[in-house]
């Protein structure tokens, strides 16, 4: 039994980096996957990964309580990565919401149980379904696998306060809002146009009653380009995933101090 202990003393280290990935990360932190389901995929990645690593036994003592804690911040910080570069899918909707009208009806998403834009939980919803059709969660996956390359389990210290990796962060949310606004800009643009026509109409007919028609036009126009322009959008959102997981990479470089 004492044999055992300094194995399941590396074995609980990798578990807790490896299910604070998951409890952030999108698509495994939905609700509507069984939190046994999430816990037995952890653990069962966590055995796989175990075995794969040449880590000397670490005694259970107060240090180890506070790499139990380094563990949890690396898991939870990587996934949280992941999920703000894919909020850039939702924020586009967003852009595109107000310009429709329909940013008063935002719908409460079932998976986070948080309000979303409607066209953005309609890019997001085909978003995930890309991500699952070229196998972009195994390469998120193998993403925790190769932290341990960059932030090795038995370190103590994880860079956070590098002056380069906080600028790269930056960087990086200002890049996800620029995909952002790629995404939006077809429909923003031509619901823009629409406008403009509608206040030369205004002008022009004062006895039309704009705000009436306007409306149903916009909507239509905006389907319309949607419809168009969706090949377009599945191409930047490939981007995104590209992007996403350049930046994973990078944030594990910067926090193991190789940045």
């Amino acid at each position: 039994m004492e044999a055992l202990v300094p194995h399941f003393s590396i074995f609980m280290l990798v578990f807790m980096r490896v299910s604070a990935f998951f409890v952030t990360l999108p698509l495994f932190s939905y609700r509507t996957l069984p939190a046994t389901f999430r816990i037995g995929f952890s653990a069962f990645l966590a055995i796989l990964i175990y075995y794969t690593l040449d880590v000397q036994p670490i005694a259970i003592d107060g240090v180890y309580l506070l790499l139990i804690v380094k563990e949890a911040m690396v898991g939870l910080f990587i996934g949280f990565i992941a999920y703000m570069m894919l909020t850039a899918i939702q924020i586009a909707g967003g852009f595109i919401d107000f310009q429709m009208g329909f940013a008063i009806a935002n719908v409460i998403d079932p998976q986070t149980g948080a309000q979303s834009p409607l066209i953005g939980q309609y890019f997001y919803m085909f978003a995930l379904l890309f991500l699952l059709t070229v196998n972009g969660h195994h390469l998120i996956i193998n993403g925790v696998f190769n932290s341990y390359q960059f932030i090795p389990i038995d370190k103590m210290i994880v860079s956070f306060g590098n002056e380069n990796f906080v600028m790269y962060i930056a960087k990086s949310f200002t890049s996800m809002f620029m995909i952002a606004f790629q995404m939006a800009i077809p429909v923003v643009a031509s619901i823009f146009l629409v406008d403009v026509g509608l206040g030369i109409i205004a002008r022009t007919v004062p006895q039309l009653n704009i705000f009436v028609v306007g409306f149903p036009i916009k909507i239509a126009v905006s389907f319309i380009v949607l419809f168009i322009v969706l090949g377009l959008v599945f191409t930047v959102i490939q981007n995104l995933f590209e992007q996403m997981l350049v930046v994973i990479s990078s944030v594990m470089r910067f926090m193991g101090g190789a940045g």
